[in-house]
């Protein structure tokens, strides 16, 4: 698929979940079906650039950001450090309801001289995670050492690390994608004076073994870049984000996506998001924890076509047409639950270009 087709077709898939939700916020869950006591839910956000028109998939406009910051500020919200969440998910204190935090990847300059003046305006904390070797090779769109190295002496800013060379990981072995990340922990505690210990995937692609990699190296968590929302279940080393843009960076957008709560399950099936020939289309699926609501109401989409949901009772079956194609498929679940929120899963498959 040409990548004018693929993005269209992924917008349209975006717009098809949201008309879909915004439709069934109408629809209370079924009654007889006892809403899932889960300890807690946090939502994290993921953007790229700022104020760049060149670049729409990735970018979010100065309007479109101070509208979100401004909805983040008087909402119901609790926009946190990114800390807080892991160390939730490490047994800490719960964080607030309607936790929220914020992530930017890359460090491109925008992020410098657009987002940052806004956000430590805003007063709100956030995580950037850095791909070193632009940096170093002095790319004009990306921040300086200098400007990466004020932004860290801010009690606002976490720092990330999000690979040497911002390469697909999983189609490498293990043992050059550790070599690349061990590169990038090792300049930025050079240029820093420290290690981050939390990882973004770049392009939120992911594997077991790349999991196993990053696990091994030391990180407390790792986040990929699909939607969904995180609880006390949810694996440390294969986190969601909501990803923000221009097409997909309306309010009500992020109304949804920061008000949203996991959807517990067990058996998640297939255990490798990255998937090998003799595994396309994967055998994809996952058993409902019980008392998270009613079966019947939960619905799957992905910017793949012919997907078929398939019910047992509180076990899911994802079902689709054919392989999926190279490049990445992502699936969402979602689930009506209680105060017109929802309740979501999501995933995303990797086939090799």
């Amino acid at each position: 698929m040409k990548p004018s087709l693929r993005l269209s077709a992924v917008i349209s898939w975006h717009r098809a979940i949201l008309v879909a939700v915004m439709f069934m916020l109408a629809v209370p869950a079924s009654p007889g079906w006892a809403e899932a006591q889960e300890d807690w839910g946090a939502a994290i956000l993921v953007y790229h650039r700022f104020g760049e028109q060149k670049h729409p998939s990735t970018n979010t406009k100065l309007d479109q950001f101070k509208a979100q910051l401004a909805e983040l500020s008087l909402g119901p919200y609790r926009v946190v450090p990114l800390r807080e969440i892991v160390a939730a998910l490490r047994g800490g204190s719960a964080p607030p309801d309607r936790a929220v935090a914020i992530t930017v990847d890359d460090a491109y300059r925008s992020v410098y001289e657009a987002a940052w003046p806004l956000l430590r305006e805003a007063g709100l904390p956030f995580t950037l995670f850095v791909s070193t070797d632009l940096i170093d090779q002095g790319a004009p769109d990306l921040m300086t050492w200098a400007q990466v190295a004020e932004l860290a002496q801010s009690p606002l800013v976490t720092i990330g690390n999000h690979s040497a060379g911002h390469l697909h990981r999983p189609e490498h072995a293990a043992e050059k994608a550790t070599a690349d990340i061990l590169r990038a922990q090792n300049r930025l505690e050079q240029k820093l004076g420290f290690a981050p210990d939390i990882f973004a995937y770049p392009f939120g692609e992911l594997s077991l073994d790349l999991k196993a990699a990053v696990r091994e190296l030391g990180f407390k968590a790792a986040f990929g870049q699909y939607s969904g929302a995180i609880g006390p279940r949810s694996d440390r080393y294969e986190l969601p984000r909501f990803a923000m843009n221009e097409e997909f960076g309306d309010l009500e957008r992020l109304r949804v996506a920061t008000s949203s709560l996991p959807l517990p399950v067990e058996d998640l099936m297939p255990k490798d998001p990255f998937l090998k020939p003799s595994a396309n289309p994967p055998l994809a699926g996952f058993t409902l924890r019980p008392g998270v609501g009613n079966p019947s109401a939960l619905a799957c989409y992905s910017n793949a076509e012919g997907l078929r949901v398939e019910r047992l009772g509180r076990r899911v079956e994802l079902r689709f047409a054919g392989p999926l194609a190279p490049g990445r498929t992502r699936v969402n679940c979602t689930l009506p639950a209680a105060d017109g929120r929802w309740r979501w899963l999501g995933r995303q498959f990797l086939v090799a270009e």
